[in-house]
């Protein structure tokens, strides 16, 4: 079985730029903490992906990290690439050292293979994903990614 192509074809993506993007955990499973009262509680777990994530710039010159919530079985988060002058590490590899770095942290294997990305185009964009991480957990009842999921009603 072929697996579907996640990236846009002839990207740059070590372009400059801002990204946004969802790390699932592996088999979605919830390895982070719960959502209770719609606020994410972090495990221990949690809060290592959490320090990894702000760890990025450290070991990635050139990129920054803006927003991110840690979702019981997903993160969502944005980062910018070409801050500053120098060589821009690409997205992939931003990301597998990233998701290297939290695995080995916490002593297991996290997450899923590869991960979603949208490169964000304009500040109206930005503006928008920025609210739909600071609100996911709110949705957290109805996400799809939510092994409790309670169904719409149709009222």
């Amino acid at each position: 079985m072929r697996r579907k192509r996640l990236r846009l074809s002839k990207y740059d993506y070590a372009q400059a730029g801002a990204y946004f993007v969802t790390v699932c955990t592996r088999e979605r499973a919830c390895l982070f903490g719960e959502v209770a009262s719609e606020e994410i509680r972090p495990n221990a777990i949690g809060r290592i992906v959490a320090v990894c994530w702000n760890d990025i710039p450290r070991h990635n010159p050139g990129v920054d990290v803006d927003a991110l919530t840690i979702m019981p079985n997903h993160i969502h988060g944005i980062l910018f690439l070409g801050v500053g002058a120098g060589y821009i590490r690409p997205l992939p590899s931003v990301m597998a050292t990233f998701k290297a770095a939290a695995s080995r942290r916490t002593g297991q294997a996290l997450w899923q293979r590869s991960y979603h990305e949208r490169v964000i185009r304009n500040d109206d964009e930005l503006r928008a994903l920025r609210e739909y991480i600071a609100t996911n957990p709110r949705r957290w009842a109805l996400d799809r990614e939510n092994p409790t999921r309670r169904p719409r009603s149709n009222a």
